[in-house]
């Protein structure tokens, strides 16, 4: 367990390289990393060269629908020209419909490390990829890892 969050506490204070600049601009995109199969609207900001939070928020008004929305934190921990690698923290509340019954509430956490890339002539637009471990109560209480591909984890365009 000293290992895992020396581990943790090293990826939070490493130092970050040149990168492609977007401190202060707006990220606008979308996000699939919610286990309830509802696409989310996404936004992303870069306060700094190591920090920035983002927020996602997705609706179904089928009868099997529901609604989620929740935060992102991320800390830049490595930067290369057009790629930076990051840790991510996301807090979700999910609702989610039944029909003929009552929806339910609950909500899901992710913790993980991810990276963000662009392709050189279009520094305006960011593909994520990302791993790591999903906590998620709605009926029962689960812990499982996730993977998603730049399909799933978010494409931005930056402002």
């Amino acid at each position: 367990m000293k290992r895992i969050s020396f581990l943790i506490i090293t990826l939070f204070i490493s130092l970050n390289s040149f990168a492609i600049e977007r401190v202060g601009r707006l990220g606008v995109g979308f996000s699939n990393t919610i286990s309830d199969s509802i696409p989310s609207l996404s936004i992303k900001v870069q306060r700094s060269s190591t920090f920035s939070y983002g927020a996602i928020f997705g609706v179904n008004t089928a009868d099997d629908g529901g609604w989620h929305g929740g935060i992102r934190l991320y800390r830049n921990i490595f930067d290369e020209p057009y790629l930076t690698f990051y840790t991510v923290g996301a807090a979700t509340l999910i609702n989610q419909k039944v029909p003929g019954q009552d929806s339910e509430s609950g909500f899901q956490g992710d913790v993980g490390l991810g990276a963000e890339f662009s392709l050189q002539g279009i520094d305006s637009l960011g593909f994520s990829v990302e791993f790591g471990v999903r906590f998620k109560n709605l009926d029962d209480f689960e812990v499982t890892t996730m993977g998603e591909n730049f399909l799933n984890a978010g494409i931005h365009f930056y402002l």
